[in-house]
């Protein structure tokens, strides 16, 4: 039952449908390398091999026409039948292949003064030709289909119609190269579908690895910020416990404010730990020491230029104290571009300046080409991610790209409100 669902399948359901050959692709090895002009062409290439072999076979019944083994007007006719059944496979796929099947009967009783049976040379030709168009125009299930059909017509032509002219047979040469020819065509069609399959597959789990990608860089920073907000918070509810005390008889209405705030307080740390905790990877283990500033900036270049990168910093501007989520950052930025210099540009100098201005930071951290005989590690790129995302949080702007003497260069900019002062006591 599923064989003679597949058959029907293939080849009676919609058999006629109108099914046009699209344009080749110009992606390919040899076609990508053509020039624009020639390429806009070479997208008809499918349909000019099939006119062009539709061609050979009218030219081959008007050549045995001429020669005087058959009429004229019969060699034209036994030409034409086949070669416009090798025509239709650009628009009807399965119905040419009935059409060239069907007609070769007809066609070997009109041309039986030639030599070969049950298929005339020209029905010979376009048979095999219109099978190996739709072999690679639809699946392999379709060509064993398709050879089996013109196997039981040979046994059958041979049984039935085999005295009517007493010609050699030529079944077993259609058989042999037709089993041959819809062999090599399926493979090239499978092996052209699972390339495309894999190429596929490849962009969907580059697309998986980058948003996989994306969401890590945004788990660890959550990790990281953790700290400097649960501190901020720890501070308000202490301090918001502890200000009644320093009041003397305080109103009620006071005292209330300052137990909402702290219960405000309590319940936003709570709520922040179990955030992390659903964040927090099986395997992560919270840090001992605070997360790091750019005060610390000093030990990580001393780190770096032991790894063997000389990097030079230059600060302009009035140094301040920066919110500490902006400090973190930064100095997480800075760190992962000396880093990337380190795997991408063995024997490369960088240079750090971290510019205090006015409304913000400005970071840039630029590095020479690579120098020497060590190769470039290669990377993944999550290192421009993970900065990007860190810039994206703090609404800042940041660019990275090589530089004109094969160097690398990252350029970020953090707004920061300018700090309020606290009012005088009265």
């Amino acid at each position: 039952m599923g064989a003679l669902s597949g058959l029907r399948q293939d080849l009676f359901h919609n058999a006629f449908a109108y099914r046009p050959l699209p344009p080749m692709s110009t992606e390919g090895p040899l076609t990508r390398r053509l020039p624009e002009r020639i390429r806009a062409y070479a997208v008809w290439t499918p349909h000019a091999v099939v006119v062009g072999l539709a061609m050979l076979v009218l030219l081959i019944s008007v050549t045995i026409s001429g020669s005087g083994t058959a009429g004229g007007v019969e060699g034209v006719v036994t030409g034409l039948f086949p070669a416009a059944a090798l025509l239709m496979t650009l628009v009807r796929p399965a119905g040419a292949w009935w059409v060239s099947l069907l007609s070769t009967p007809f066609l070997g009783f009109l041309g039986n003064s030639w030599d070969g049976w049950p298929w005339t040379p020209p029905a010979f030709v376009a048979h095999l030709g219109v099978m190996v168009v739709v072999a690679a125009r639809t699946r392999p299930r379709t060509a064993a289909w398709m050879w089996l059909g013109t196997a039981a017509y040979a046994v059958f032509a041979e049984i039935f119609l085999g005295g009517y002219n007493g010609y050699t047979t030529d079944s077993p040469q259609m058989l042999l190269v037709s089993a041959f020819a819809l062999l090599v065509t399926t493979v090239v069609t499978v092996r052209r579908e699972a390339q495309r399959e894999v190429t596929v597959q490849r962009t969907v789990t580059a697309v998986e690895r980058d948003r996989r990608t994306l969401l890590e860089e945004r788990t660890t920073i959550a990790r990281e910020l953790h700290d400097v907000v649960a501190h901020h918070m720890s501070v308000v509810a202490i301090q918001a416990e502890a200000a009644p005390y320093r009041v003397e008889n305080p109103p009620p209405e006071l005292e209330q404010a300052f137990v909402t705030i702290r219960e405000n307080a309590v319940a936003a740390l709570t709520e922040l730990r179990r955030v992390l905790g659903v964040v927090r990877a099986e395997d992560y283990e919270a840090p001992d020491a605070p997360q790091p500033t750019l005060a610390e900036l000093d030990g990580l270049i001393a780190n770096v230029r032991d790894a063997g990168l000389n990097v030079d910093k230059a600060v302009t501007g009035s140094v301040r104290e920066l919110p500490q989520g902006v400090e973190l950052s930064a100095y997480r930025i800075i760190q992962e571009a000396l880093s990337n210099a380190l795997r991408h540009a063995p024997g490369s100098t960088a240079k750090v300046e971290v510019s205090y201005v006015l409304g913000g930071l400005g970071l840039r951290i630029v590095n020479t080409a690579p120098q020497g005989l060590v190769k470039p590690s290669p990377g993944a790129g999550h290192g421009i991610t993970g900065m990007r995302e860190r810039v994206a949080m703090l609404n800042g702007e940041m660019t990275a790209e090589a530089t004109e003497d094969g160097g690398y260069e990252v350029a970020v900019f953090v707004p920061v409100a300018p700090a309020v002062a606290p009012e005088p006591a009265a």
